[in-house]
């Protein structure tokens, strides 16, 4: 059976892509906040043992192993039972990991800085201390399974996808191409402008924001100019002077669609999401925002 670890697969820079999202360099960069932040679970818990050394942890005896696992998951998205046959883990063992393993990558990824921010005043702060920009507001779905309860399945049936779905808001510069705004998981009926709406996004005076028509008509904060296309009118058609205005608009929003693009390279996102554990969906919608921009960071090193 093939061998599943840093070590193995570090040579082989193809391979490791593939499998974690990341290259060496971006593994190792992550590697050293990733040790600290799970000593720092260790001493929560209450243990002293120092398991990043080899001991009492099996397979993933190494730290390098366990960020491996973690990246290894999230990119692949394989079943648990071939995700533990791949790590020669028991399923309940890689169960543990996956659960234990996340909030330490998501503490990680917070301290170095790549974490999107969640909420409406810190984003307001961190954007007046970055200054005026040029920012793009989406949102983005993910396929869930249907819910069995016949209620709930239709508050999660999105309209426009035709399946069963959960979405988030997010805000991206245009320049640094990083995710500055991550919102709240919501259930697929739920409209971008509602979302929007109840999470208050608010953005700093002098901010411009490149949005489409399904925020239409969201108050974005004093003094911000909205760049939306223009709606073609009941019964009329648009003029060639508008339909290259939207165009140009279009143009200009891509950035976000490439950087969605870039939050799925995270299977477990891309995927139809299958786990059942409450706030999973939002946890790993934040952590592939932060490997994101851990890779616009290095690959990109602009801001």
């Amino acid at each position: 059976m093939a061998e599943y670890s840093f070590n193995a697969l570090k040579s082989n820079e193809k391979a490791f892509v593939a499998m974690t999202s990341l290259n060496v360099k971006e593994f190792l960069g992550l590697l050293e906040r990733f040790s600290a932040a799970y000593q720092t679970d260790l001493h929560a818990r209450g243990k002293r043992v120092d398991e990043t050394r080899g001991r009492s942890d099996g397979k993933l005896a190494l730290i390098e192993d366990k960020l491996f696992f973690i990246l290894f998951y999230l990119k692949t998205y394989p079943l648990q039972e071939v995700l533990a046959y791949s790590f020669d883990l028991p399923q309940s063992v890689a169960n543990h990991w996956i659960h234990r393993l996340c909030p330490v990558l998501q503490s990680a990824l917070d301290n170095m800085g790549h974490k999107p921010i969640r909420l409406s005043s810190e984003l307001m702060e961190r954007l007046a201390e970055e200054g005026q920009q040029e920012l793009i507001i989406d949102g983005t779905e993910r396929r869930i399974q249907r819910p069995v309860d016949n209620d709930v399945q239709r508050e999660y049936y999105s309209g426009k996808k035709k399946v069963h779905t959960v979405k988030n808001n997010v805000i991206v510069g245009c320049a640094d191409r990083h995710i500055k705004y991550l919102g709240d998981t919501h259930s697929g009926k739920k409209h971008d402008k509602k979302i929007a709406d109840e999470e208050q996004t608010q953005l700093p005076e002098g901010s411009v924001i490149l949005r489409d028509l399904g925020f239409k008509g969201a108050d974005m904060g004093k003094g911000v100019t909205v760049i939306e296309p223009k709606k073609k009118p009941r019964n009329k058609c648009l003029t060639p002077q508008e339909k290259e205005e939207n165009r140009q608009i279009s143009a200009r929003r891509v950035v976000v669609e490439h950087i969605i693009s870039g939050i799925k390279r995270c299977r477990c996102l891309k995927d139809v999401y299958r786990n059942l554990k409450d706030d999973f969906d939002d946890q790993i919608m934040e952590i592939a925002c932060g490997l994101h921009n851990l890779r616009n960071s290095m690959r990109n090193p602009i801001y």
